[in-house]
């Protein structure tokens, strides 16, 4: 009598190990190679993954520790142009006392996964390596290739992660036409019977910045005219009360003619945030979109409590709207005043593709095979991803990672927040519709 042959395991019941196993790994990206981690620990995870089932997977550091992962999975129709399927690896910091349970817990509780990483992005790194690892127990052969992607440091701009690979490891991505990646295909309940997926066609440019003020060193106690922290501050106070120009882009009216339709809300275009302002937890990504922002978030000065310092700085988290980096510096420039240097840290372009063609097709038969009610739209991410570095290699870039969430989860408020976590069906959900999709694309 022989041994039964083991049942292969289904996606849908692996991607939850996957995803729990790369959340225990602390993968914290703090800008600053010398206290990051993780990232190397959490390639050689997926290397081994893949090996498991005959993928060979390529290992490149950018820095000690700064690790991706590329790998191609052969397709049907060597002739077509290959899809990129790319993923980050890394996480930013997560302070254990402020969450519920440990951020690098991987715990399930209440339907949930949990840990900083579980919806940026380590849930859509499971889902395509629970498709690809039953793909080749199974002998699925996609239509085309399939050029899989891990990277290291998106969180602080790329420069380790999708801008080495692109600049230096280009061939990888030969032969690359179009590529998904995260923060899109997740739904917004309308009703029980009507869900948007928001696909990503579009996001805002990084324009990160540092202010430098100089003045006058001085004692504390006396009158001074020539402070270096007065200027800053008024400058900075400046650019954070100020609202940039409503802009509209081909984008965000196709959202909003879509939402307007489905609300039964009229749409005025000299008034978009009225319609966005419907749109509960996700409001706060839409409503970033019909204009370019600039948030102060760091601010750095002195060195001893009497004594005026003669240099201040201060940075400026901007994201500015397609075509609009140029007129946004301008802008800054004038509320900063004289005698305020701009210093760029970051300058990622913004990016804006159309909603059509076969690849969006496929997304949305995927998402409406596994829920009748979806309706795909397009939307505009308020932040940015590594897709502005694979576009510069002439990718055709798109946000889907698809998720079905319930409709009274604050998704956007997850996004570098506490308690992240996804949901356990939604993340199977996930994984079938990529599944369909990368059948199909």
């Amino acid at each position: 009598m022989t041994d039964p042959v083991p049942a292969v395991p289904e996606p849908t019941d692996e991607v939850v190990a996957l995803c729990r196993d790369l959340l225990r790994i602390d993968t914290t990206n703090t800008g600053d190679n010398a206290t990051s981690a993780g990232e190397r620990q959490a390639a050689e995870y997926v290397a081994e993954k893949l090996a498991e089932v005959g993928v060979d997977a390529t290992l490149l550091e950018s820095a000690p520790g700064r690790a991706n992962l590329v790998a191609r999975i052969p397709g049907a129709d060597p002739g077509r142009g290959a899809l990129l399927v790319h993923g980050h690896l890394d996480v930013v910091p997560a302070d254990a006392d402020e969450w519920s349970v440990h951020p690098f817990s991987g715990e399930i509780r209440d339907g949930y996964l949990w840990g900083r990483g579980a919806i940026d992005m380590k849930d859509f790194d499971a889902m395509v390596l629970a498709v690809v690892r039953h793909w080749q127990r199974t002998g699925v052969r996609p239509p085309r290739d399939i050029v899989l992607c891990y990277t290291a440091d998106e969180e602080a701009g790329s420069d380790y992660g999708a801008h080495f690979l692109a600049e230096r490891h280009r061939d990888l991505f030969d032969g690359c036409t179009e590529a998904v990646g995260e923060v899109g295909g997740f739904s917004y309940t309308v009703d029980d019977a009507t869900r948007l997926y928001l696909i990503e066609t579009a996001e805002k440019g990084i324009d990160w910045l540092r202010l430098h003020a100089k003045g006058r060193p001085g004692h504390g106690s006396f009158v001074h005219d020539d402070n270096a922290v007065t200027a800053l501050a008024e400058a900075v106070a400046r650019i954070g009360r100020h609202r940039f120009p409503l802009t509209v882009t081909p984008t965000v009216r196709a959202f909003l003619e879509a939402v307007s339709e489905v609300l039964g809300v009229e749409l005025d275009p000299d008034d978009p945030e009225t319609a966005i302002a419907r749109l509960g937890p996700i409001a706060n990504i839409i409503g970033a979109t019909v204009r370019s922002t600039a948030n102060p978030t760091r601010l750095a000065a002195g060195y001893k409590d009497n004594v005026i310092p003669g240099r201040a700085t201060a940075t400026i988290d901007c994201r500015s709207l397609p075509g609009q980096s140029e007129m946004l510096e301008q802008q800054l420039r004038e509320l900063v005043g004289p005698g305020i240097d701009i210093e760029y840290i970051q300058r990622q372009p913004a990016l804006e593709t159309t909603f059509d063609g076969a690849l969006v097709e496929a997304m949305s038969a995927a998402l409406r095979a596994e829920d009748p009610g979806a309706r795909p739209v397009p939307y505009m991410l308020s932040g940015g991803t590594d897709a502005k570095a694979f576009a510069q290699l002439g990718i055709r870039c798109f946000g889907f990672a698809p998720l079905r969430l319930p409709p009274d989860l604050n998704f956007s408020a997850l996004f570098h927040g506490i308690d992240e976590r996804v949901p356990v069906d939604g993340l199977q959900f996930g994984v079938r519709v990529l599944d369909r999709f990368l059948r199909t694309c």
